[in-house]
Formats: structure tokens, sequence, C-alpha cells
């Protein structure tokens, strides 16, 4: 029994040496934690046969561990496809294991503590913890879904049942405060006021509440509503030692206003409107355009453009390879041309690739317009590995596959980029190819732009992960086993900036991709130039 624990212990340090934080950008990554955390129970559960009588409270927390991962252990990726589970999973082994731990060490529980402490580096960190937590603001802010929504789990195309708890909410309201976002501190605090108020028990007290929410009202202008929410802090806590200074402060600052109303110093009145906030504009100026989009709203698929869609089968430009057996072609967008292929991998040509690429996987990147370095960025949250064909002959395949159907050489094209999108995975609006002032971007390459690009869906998503194109009012929806096409360039050489796209966050589900990009070189007769700028 010790030896079959140490060799599966040994199994997954090898796969999660693999992995240095940043669980929350990979689902994929994260079904590791699951199965580190089941064998996290079943050595605290060792230790209680020995340790019984004294650890009564361990046991309690032993058992209550192992129902869990024995369900989400049966079908990781699913039980993690709903974000609330994937939260917890987080929060779980970053801050309530650790926890335990302490409790432990107060007893002699050497062989216990040594299997949590060797585990505990390959745990979740706080960057995760935050990570997974800005991840479901981000679902909550893109799809437009109340605390009280994701608090009781209510999601669409859920398999599993995951609620919020008061802690987990002020988890949540904590960390979006710490990182000054305001807005997001208020809607998750008042969710736990609500929750306390509706008598779920919590060990977080109401007092710890109303100063985070109080400050936050006040950093959002709401003067009136924080004076409020501090005198019930006080009335809560008389002694509180910042209440006081504070409630002194902003009493201050309303005499202070009246006495410029009445002087006619200002017309408007300071602030906003009593418990009503707005979202903070951010730097995405299309922010409202694409997240409508990902809702599946204001796409302007108008009939008189669905009629100049079109199913067919499509032999690949006469390539040999397809004339026998050509692929179906159906057009999801008419100018630019974007067309959907189906049936371009089978499920074991997918699963062997998924196979290949997880321990590859790393923190998705993005080149840097100004110096052409990979850089990590907020925007893109998945991860990815890039597949050569000597790792494998499914690879190759695939290759001469995208090859046969697009009629545009791959010698010159990027290799195959496999990419596993974590807790509200995305990738905001961006262009694949190089603008004018980014003309170094892939000159260590060699091989010019970024003609086209070729997407393939190797999963479906149960809620959300649609990829958008903005500009077009276009959405286009993940289906296993198809693949999306469009070109990037004009045959002038020109960018086609309609072409700017984004992977919407995925709501629910466990979202995996990949995709080929197509350089100039090696074009000039598979796809001749245009005469005009705007060919």
């Amino acid at each position: 029994m010790k030896l079959q624990g140490s060799m599966l212990l040994m199994a997954w340090f090898g796969v999660l040496s693999c992995v240095q934080a940043e669980f929350f950008t990979s689902i994929g990554h994260m079904t590791d934690l699951i199965y580190a955390e089941k064998d996290l129970v079943q050595s605290l559960k060792e230790y209680i046969l020995v340790e019984e009588a004294k650890l009564s409270k361990i046991k309690s927390w032993a058992n209550k561990m192992e129902a869990l991962t024995s369900k989400s252990a049966a079908d990781p990726e699913g039980y993690l496809a709903h974000p609330v589970n994937a939260y917890k999973l987080v929060k779980r082994l970053n801050t309530d294991w650790p926890a335990l731990e302490d409790l432990v060490l107060q007893d002699s529980a050497a062989g216990f503590i040594a299997n949590l402490s060797v585990q505990r580096q390959f745990f979740p960190t706080d960057e995760d913890e935050v990570g997974a937590a800005k991840a479901l603001m981000r679902l909550q802010d893109t799809y437009r879904l109340d605390p009280d929504t994701i608090s009781r789990g209510e999601l669409p195309g859920t398999k599993y049942q995951a609620v919020l708890s008061v802690d987990d909410c002020f988890g949540m309201g904590r960390s979006a405060y710490n990182e000054g976002d305001y807005y997001h501190t208020v809607l998750w605090m008042e969710q736990v006021l609500k929750q306390l108020d509706a008598g779920e028990e919590a060990t977080t007290a109401k007092s710890h509440v109303l100063d985070y929410l109080s400050y936050a009202v006040f950093q959002l202008g709401d003067l009136h509503r924080a004076l409020e929410l501090t005198r019930r802090l006080l009335s809560l806590d008389p002694s509180h030692e910042r209440a006081g200074g504070n409630l002194r402060y902003f009493e201050r600052l309303l005499e202070e206003e009246r006495e410029k109303m009445l002087s006619n110093q200002t017309e408007a009145e300071l602030g906003t409107q009593e418990g009503i906030y707005e979202r903070p504009v951010d730097y995405l100026p299309e922010r409202e355009v694409y997240e409508s989009l990902c809702r599946g709203e204001g796409v302007k698929l108008t009939p008189r453009r669905q009629k100049r869609l079109f199913c067919r089968y499509h032999h690949g430009n006469g390539a040999p390879q397809l004339l026998i057996a050509p692929f179906k072609e159906e057009d999801e967008w008419d100018s630019p041309h974007i067309v959907r292929y189906y049936d371009v991998m089978s499920d074991e040509e997918i699963e062997r690739i998924k196979e290949i690429a997880k321990p590859k996987l790393a923190r998705a990147t993005v080149r840097d317009p100004k110096t052409g370095v990979l850089t990590v960025a907020s925007y893109r949250v998945s991860k990815s590995s890039w597949l050569e064909e000597d790792d494998d002959p499914v690879v190759a395949r695939v290759n001469r596959r995208m090859q046969h159907i697009t009629g545009l050489t791959v010698k010159t094209a990027e290799l195959l980029q496999v990419a596993n999108y974590g807790m509200g995975g995305q990738y905001e609006p961006h262009f694949d190819f190089s603008r004018n002032h980014e003309r170094d971007a892939f000159k260590r390459l060699g091989t010019g732009n970024r003609v086209a690009t070729f997407l393939n869906y190797m999963s479906d998503v149960e809620a959300g992960g649609a990829t958008v194109f903005p500009d077009l009012g276009a959405a286009i929806w993940p289906k296993k086993g198809t693949a999306v096409f469009w070109y990037n360039l004009l045959r002038s050489g020109e960018g086609d900036y309609r072409t700017r796209h984004a992977a919407c966050p995925v709501l629910v589900g466990c979202k995996w991709v990949s995709n080929k990009w197509f350089h100039e070189r090696g074009q000039e007769f598979l796809r001749p130039c245009g005469s005009t700028e705007v060919d």
C-alpha cells in the first residue's frame, strides 16, 4: 500500500514539476491538481487511522475532501468545466490545506506532514488564487452575471453543482480590493452581507466585511453610503481602530461638500447615485462590442448577408488527396471570407495531440509590437505549446491536411500551436498579422507576414469561448473536429484590418484549439498578388 502510494506520488511530481504556478491559465494543467488533492486525502486518511482519537477535527475535513475528490477525479475536465469548482480548487490548495498543515504540526504527524510539505511546492500560489478570482470576475462582466448567480453556481451547461460560501465570496471581494478594483469589491462584499443576513454560517465577521465595503464605496465616490456603512460598523464594533477616524473624515468631507453647494461653487453633487456604480472604462475601445458578441448579441448576420453564405464540398483547388475525399466547407462570413471545414481532425488525432502537447504547455505569450520579443499579457489567458513534425506522426499528418485544404505551403508556416484555455480563458481583440509599425515582428523568421490563419477546434465548449470579429459583428462558436480559415492579408500584401478577432472567455467547459499560421514566403504562386492595394 505504501509502495503504491510512493509510486503514485512520484508520478504526480513528474507531471507537476513541469508546471510553475499559473495553474489558472490552463484547465488541462488544473486536472493534475485534482489527482494531487486526491492523493493528499489518501495520505490524510492513513494518518487519521493512527491518531484518530486526537484528530477528530482533521478526520472530518478528510471525509469532506474525500467525497469531493472522488467526484472530481472521476471526470476532472468535466468537473473543472464549472468555473466555481476551478476557483474553489485553487483556493483550497493555496489557502485551506496550508492552514490545515499548521493544525497538524501541533501533533506528532510526521508522515502526513512530510507528504503535504513535499507536495506544497507544487501547489497553486497567491498569484493563482488572484488569477482565479479575476477569471470569475471576467466571466461576471462579460456574460453579465450577478454575484448571486455565480455564488449559487447557476451557469448554463454545467454537470456539477458548485456554490460559493460566505468565506469564498469574501475571498473574491478581498482579492478585488487588494488589486485596487473597488467596483468588484463592492459587488462581492454586498454578496457576503446578503448571505450572512440569510443566516449562512461563516468565519467571516460582518464587521470585517463592512470595513472593506465602506472604504470601497468611498473610493467609488459614494460618500453618503460610506458614512452610513461606517456607522453600521461602529455599532457592531465600537472600538474598531480605523472606523472612528474614517467616520470623522467622512463627516468633514460631507460638511465641506454642503458648504460648496450652499456657496454655489458647484452645482453638481459629488460622488455617484447611492448604491449604483458604473463599471470602470478600461483600455479596450471595443470592449462593449466584443463582450456583446461573446454573449451572442449584436451579430450582424443579416438575411441579405446570409443569402450569400453556402455549403459545398471542397477539393482543395484540385489537390489529388482531396479529389476522392473532399472536405465539407461552410461559409461563416462573406467579406472577408471566413470558412469552416468539418471533420478535419478525428477524436483519436485530437486526443493524441493533446497528450503530446500537455507536458509542454506554458503560459501563452504575445509578440511585443516594438521589440518583437514574446511576453505574457493579462489579455491572453491560456497555455500553449508548439509541436514539431518530429514529435509524432500525427503532427505531420495534420500539417499536410491543412496544406491540402488551403492550397498553401506549410514549409514557411509556423509550428503547430496547441492552446488550452484556463478559467475564464480568453484572448482579447488582436490582429494575427503585423501592422505597418510592427515591421520587425516576424523579422527573425525571415518568412514575411502571416498571410492566413487556420484554427482547429479540438473540443466543444458548453458555454462561451466563441471566436468573434468585433469590426464585422461576427461570432463563430467552437465545434469539435471543425476548423475555420481566413486570410489576414489582402492579395496586395496589405493587412486586412477587418480580421481583428478575439477568443471569448470560456464560461463553462474546457477549450482546446490548435492553429497554423501561414506566412507570405513560398505562397507567391499559390496565392498571387493583386494589382491594387485593396485586392
